[in-house]
């Protein structure tokens, strides 16, 4: 199966790094995106979802170095579902996005605010190594699909 996701939003709190027992970076953060839409009696609602994310290796790093509770960013990633058992026994789950790829959406005027400097560097999304082999078994064929 394909398991692909792409958001883009801002975060809703600072990036929390750490490193793993063989040195390589993990830092995670939240994202917050909405979405607006119209009832039919015209009464305007917005509905907000907010999803964990999580960075690996260099990227874990350029995310803590660069990005800021605010910050806007798209991610692109695959989905997780995480399950544990609270303190009180409780079993707990969610669904977080392990990143894959980043780009940095913050206007250059809004770095210059945080004490950014500019890269040199394209603005290209920043790949990531895959976590774990990941293969793609196409269910549809090309010609197969509608649009």
């Amino acid at each position: 199966m394909f398991n692909k996701v792409i958001m883009a939003g801002n975060l809703t709190k600072d990036v929390e790094i750490r490193y793993l027992p063989n040195g390589s970076a993990v830092s995670n953060t939240s994202l917050a995106t909405n979405r607006k839409y119209t009832l039919q009696n015209g009464e305007k609602k917005e509905e907000v979802c907010f999803i964990d994310i999580t960075f690996f290796g260099r990227s874990a790093e350029i995310a803590n170095q660069y990005l800021r509770r605010g910050s806007k960013v798209l991610v692109e990633g695959r989905l997780s579902f995480d399950q544990w058992s609270d303190q009180q026994g409780q079993k707990r789950s969610k669904h977080s996005i392990v990143v894959e790829a980043m780009q940095m959406l913050d206007s250059k005027e809004s770095d210059k605010e945080w004490g950014i400097q500019p890269s040199s560097k394209s603005e290209t999304p920043t790949p990531m190594p895959p976590t774990e082999k990941m293969v793609f078994d196409p269910l549809i064929e090309d010609e197969e699909l509608l649009f």
